[in-house]
């Protein structure tokens, strides 16, 4: 059972609903759409298959998470929040770019959730100025439409039916081409990136997310 801190303070009272360990990390890989509980163990490979139930059990009963069978083709029992659970996303963003200057410490890769949050915090609205564009974003197992518009992102799961460009490839590469400038041209040749679409259109757009300043 989640322990509280049994304080009436709204901080201490969040912290006993979402401040166990892995709880949060639970509600940044639905950030964009339901998830099967493989899918949430791929995405948290540290949280063992106990741990990761229990939390969901938590969340359920807190009313941040909700269970749900997709019907056919998938029929799938899927995992996804609530409005209540979506309302975290305020904070998480803003949270998740005060992180992102800290040092970094670890050396494991990004879940594809996790990623697209950190496209989400670090995009430059005025790089982006007017660019409306539709990317997809294919990453193994996980699909993505990034909408670019009026000096703002939106990133949820699933495909576009007319994006305006489709980059093909995994978490790493992905990593490497938005914070790294990795030269797509060089991915390409490498055979880690597919690209589909307007060149020019995919360029611009991973361009638009500098990498953030550490933390004085």
């Amino acid at each position: 059972m989640a322990r509280s801190y049994d304080d009436p303070c709204g901080v201490a009272r969040a912290l006993d609903v979402i401040g166990e360990r892995w709880a949060l990390l639970v509600v940044r890989e639905l950030l964009a759409g339901p998830r099967r509980f493989t899918d949430l163990r791929t995405g948290l490979p540290g949280a063992s298959q106990n741990v990761l139930s229990q939390r969901l059990r938590e969340l359920r009963a807190a009313g941040v998470v909700r269970r749900r069978r997709l019907g056919p083709p998938l029929d799938a029992w899927v995992y996804e929040l609530t409005g209540r659970g979506r309302e975290l996303e305020a904070v998480l963003v803003p949270l998740a770019r005060w992180g992102g200057r800290a040092p970094l410490a670890s050396r494991a890769e990004l879940s594809a959730a996790a990623l697209v949050l950190a496209l989400r915090t670090t995009f430059d609205a005025a790089a982006a100025g007017d660019m409306r564009a539709t990317i997809g974003l294919t990453l193994g197992d996980d699909r993505f439409r990034a909408e670019v518009a009026g000096g703002r992102i939106e990133i949820v799961r699933g495909d576009s039916d007319r994006p305006d460009a489709v980059l093909d490839t995994d978490v790493a590469t992905l990593r490497s081409l938005v914070f790294r400038r990795l030269p797509p041209a060089e991915a390409i040749a490498a055979g880690d990136l597919r690209l589909t679409g307007d060149a020019g259109t995919a360029d611009r757009f991973l361009t638009l997310f500098p990498r953030p300043a550490p933390a004085p």
